[in-house]
């Protein structure tokens, strides 16, 4: 079958190991479910595969993608959900101490076809296209459990996004605008700034600058580089959830203003299943368009990855067969 995936590990030169071409079809262990892919997402974790961060060397060749959608055999459309825990586990899958995401153990959705354990392919419901459907499974589901599950926030509330264009961030913009929140982004550039206003942002700013007041909740991605100003930004007793560190991991933590304002800082990883089903149906109720900042043929895919190494794209990359 036709996929896109890592040759091998290069922790140098990422792109130099991906290759386009033909890969075996999947077999289908029992309780598992073939899906005919029909579009798949490229997310940072994909990079990070195919330098070897995450996965095991003797896990290679690994066909990449995390994130697609789909048709079973009997043509159901699905999406998939690409946390693969432990058959034992019961509760919160994201807490699973041996769970995996596709792509570190499993191969990925970047190919004609996938198999996933049956509860990981989650019906897909009308409203929504299968390039829309493809980007749900780790951007958007990170954004979703952020501010419905970790945040607290109830309609009306004021949130920051640190960083305008990023998958998550533009998914926190359109879901913070659908619930009802004030939504207040920052951005590096004017054209970051620019499309978070068209997401529906009621408010932007230049990174790192003075706000027009407190804000109850901060939704940080960013890490060292915005940390500073995440704190300066809460109101006193207000939260920062916290999915990840692209501008480094060592912030300064500033905790007196911690402890005197008793401020919250929760981490929050990816999403569950039902968060998931529960994403799908909200997006597709609010008549929610996730932003899609490139779409091409799964044939092209390098050109894909190119663009987010070099950062030049604002939303999702989606490739379709």
């Amino acid at each position: 079958m036709f996929a896109v995936y890592a040759a091998e590990p290069n922790a140098d030169a990422p792109l130099d190991s991906l290759t386009v071409g033909e890969r075996p079809d999947p077999e289908v262990p029992e309780g598992w479910v073939k899906v005919k892919v029909t579009a798949a997402s490229l997310n940072m974790h994909d990079l990070w595969t195919l330098r070897g961060v995450g996965i095991k060397p003797e896990q290679f060749p690994m066909i990449l993608g995390c994130d697609g959608a789909g048709t079973l055999e009997d043509g159901t459309e699905v999406v998939l959900h690409s946390i693969i825990g432990d058959p034992t586990w019961s509760g919160d899958e994201t807490l699973d101490p041996k769970r995996t995401l596709l792509t570190e153990k499993h191969q990925g959705a970047m190919a004609d076809f996938i198999v996933v354990p049956a509860r990981n392919a989650v019906p897909k419901p009308e409203g929504i296209t299968p390039s829309q459907a493809a980007v749900m499974g780790t951007a958007w589901l990170t954004a979703y459990r952020m501010l419905f599950t970790k945040s607290g926030l109830q309609p009306g509330q004021t949130m920051l996004v640190q960083g305008a264009s990023g998958g998550v961030s533009t998914a926190l913009v359109q879901l913070g605008r659908a619930a009802g929140m004030t939504v207040w982004v920052t951005g590096r550039t004017e054209e970051k700034r620019n499309l978070a206003e068209k997401l529906g942002a009621h408010a932007v700013f230049e990174s790192g600058a003075r706000l027009p007041g407190k804000v109850d909740a901060v939704f940080e991605s960013v890490g060292e580089a915005t940390w500073k100003h995440s704190m300066r930004a809460l109101r006193p007793g207000g939260v920062i959830v916290c999915c990840g560190s692209t501008s480094g991991p060592n912030p300064g933590a500033d905790l007196q203003r911690l402890f005197f304002l008793q401020l919250s800082v929760i981490g929050s990883t990816m999403g569950t299943r039902q968060e998931l089903a529960d994403l799908l149906s909200f997006v597709a109720n609010a008549g929610i368009s996730p932003e899609i900042g490139l779409e091409l043929p799964l044939e092209q895919a390098t050109e894909g990855f190119r663009a987010m190494l070099d950062g030049d794209t604002a939303g999702k990359i989606v490739f379709t067969h």
